[in-house]
This record gives structure tokens, C-alpha cells and sequence, in this order.
């Protein structure tokens, strides 16, 4: 190696570090693993304005939905999709009654969302929600889109029981 070749070498600059991925950007191909169960992403509901993701979660024939929301710090949310139907948009109770357990409305909001993979609705757009707990602490999610419900119970995770591993050319976190 000559004089010159090793100045350029010192000289040269080097290159940009790989910026981290962010669990906001999870997406199909990654793996989740939640509460010591290993999950396949195969979806992405993300809602930049209000700094959140639903990620669809697959491990064989099982489907849950992490919610991942940036407030002080990132809350998790491993909520289930149950059967049941509203008959209006327009009616969504206060408070519900579900399996004995009654909720309360605790947030309702309107807002724009953008879909990648699977996911409970094929493509984005102004989406409504409402989120309900009950006194012991369960949550109950209703979202609507395009005339259509999804119902979801849940309950939130800490988040020490969510690590993710990356797909293809993402790194660890």
C-alpha cells in the first residue's frame, strides 16, 4: 500500500452510522416478541399525527394487534379482536357492557391513517376510535372506517415484554 493510498484512507470520510429503526416503523418481514410469545408483522396501521402504530401480530393462526403510542415514554397495548357489532356510527355508547365487565369511554378521536400489509382495514383514510377501560384496568378499542367496525379487547404491556427483531437490514433494538 503506497504513501498516497493510506493518506486517502485517513482523509476519506467515513460512513454514516445505519440509523436505528424505530418500533413505529416495524413492518411485515419483522418479528415482534410480546410477553414471551413470538409474532410474525404482518401489517401497519400508522397514524403520524397522533404518534402511533397498530401493528398486526401473527404467530400461526393467532392474529393480536400491538398498539404502540409515544407519550413520555412508548406505551404498549396487545389488544384481540372480538365479534360484535355497533348498529350505528353515529351511536356508540358511554359506556358498554361486554362478558359482565362494563367500560368506560376514556378517548374518542377522528384521524387519518396509512396502512402497509395485512391490516383490519385495506387502506388507509380518515379513520374514527374510540378506547374504553373498565375498572379493572381491560381495555376495549372500537375503530371504524369505510362503514365497517372492529371491536378489540386488550389490556396494556410493559415495556420491558417487547422486543423486536428486525427483518432483512434493520438492526436489533
Amino acid at each position: 500500500m503506497g504513501l498516497w493510498s493510506r493518506v486517502r484512507g485517513i482523509v476519506k470520510r467515513p460512513e454514516p452510522p445505519i440509523a436505528e429503526r424505530s418500533v413505529f416503523e416495524l413492518s411485515p418481514g419483522d418479528v415482534c416478541e410480546v410477553s414471551m410469545v413470538t409474532y410474525q408483522v404482518i401489517g401497519r396501521t400508522s397514524n403520524q399525527r397522533r404518534r402511533s402504530a397498530l401493528v398486526t401480530l401473527q404467530d400461526g393462526s393467532d392474529i393480536r394487534y400491538l398498539l404502540i403510542e409515544d407519550r413520555e415514554a412508548i406505551a404498549y397495548t396487545l389488544y384481540t379482536a372480538i365479534d360484535g357489532r355497533l348498529d350505528s356510527f353515529y351511536e356508540v355508547p358511554m359506556t358498554l357492557e361486554l362478558d359482565g365487565r362494563v367500560y368506560h369511554l376514556e378517548e374518542q378521536y377522528v384521524d387519518w391513517i396509512a396502512t402497509v400489509g395485512k391490516t383490519p382495514f385495506p387502506r388507509g383514510g380518515e379513520q374514527s376510535v374510540w378506547q374504553f377501560q373498565s375498572d379493572d384496568r381491560k381495555l376495549l378499542r372500537i375503530e371504524w372506517l369505510d362503514g365497517r367496525f372492529m371491536l378489540y379487547e386488550g389490556e396494556d404491556i410493559i415495556a420491558a415484554d417487547v422486543e423486536v427483531l428486525w427483518g432483512n437490514t434493520g438492526s436489533q433494538q
